[in-house]
């Protein structure tokens, strides 16, 4: 099959999965009760903006990534669309997690949960984009537009599965903080905002 039909297809369902994310940021509507004024009421919903921002940015580095990932092939087999298919499933489920972490993060019970599987979450995404980018590297690399030494693979897949293990970290410190989670999972985001070395955007 050609890529361009699985990049249309897995465009659209980024798309989606990154215009819900605003969704959960919720307006203050007036009259507002009891003294309380919208400054105080924006400040209050921060936990909103936070988890949005490093929703988006994920969603939008990923969708970089799939770029250059699926740019390399000529053509696409049934594996590969199988596993972006999984991938995307993942992608999809960032808006409930999203919403679930800026719900919770500073209450008193639930944000532990709430933290995990919002890390998680990233997590499952990391392991199903480096599985289908190794899939591609290592496996069907004749399939590559042009060829790539072996070193050269394993930089780009050592890259993409880099970020697996802190993911997985964040995961089970969720159930210590409901703010480190949030925190590894932002880092995270803005080291992946940048190619390795000098290269650009093929070094992904």
């Amino acid at each position: 099959m050609s890529t361009a039909r699985l990049e249309a297809f897995s465009d659209g369902v980024i798309a989606v999965a990154i215009t819900l994310l605003v969704l959960n940021v919720v307006v203050p509507h007036p009259p507002l009760a009891n003294g309380r004024t919208l400054a105080g009421e924006l400040g209050h919903n921060w936990p909103s903006y936070a988890a949005y921002v490093t929703s988006f940015l994920t969603i939008g580095i990923i969708w970089i990534n799939h770029h250059v990932m699926i740019g390399r092939l000529r053509e696409a087999d049934r594996t590969i669309l199988f596993l972006n298919l999984l991938l995307l499933m993942s992608i999809a489920v960032l808006p409930f997690a999203t919403n679930l972490m800026a719900a919770y993060l500073t209450q008193s019970s639930g944000q532990h949960l709430a933290a995990a599987v919002y890390s998680g979450a990233f997590f499952v995404m990391g392991v199903l984009f480096a599985a289908l980018n190794a899939h591609i590297l290592l496996v069907k690399h004749p399939m590559l537009t042009r060829p790539l030494p072996a070193a050269r693979r394993r930089k780009i897949l050592l890259r993409s599965i880099a970020g697996v293990v802190p993911y997985g970290i964040a995961t089970a410190l969720a159930a210590v903080s409901s703010y480190v989670p949030l925190a590894i999972c932002a880092v995270l985001a803005v080291f992946y905002a940048f190619p390795i070395g000098s290269g650009g955007a093929e070094d992904m």
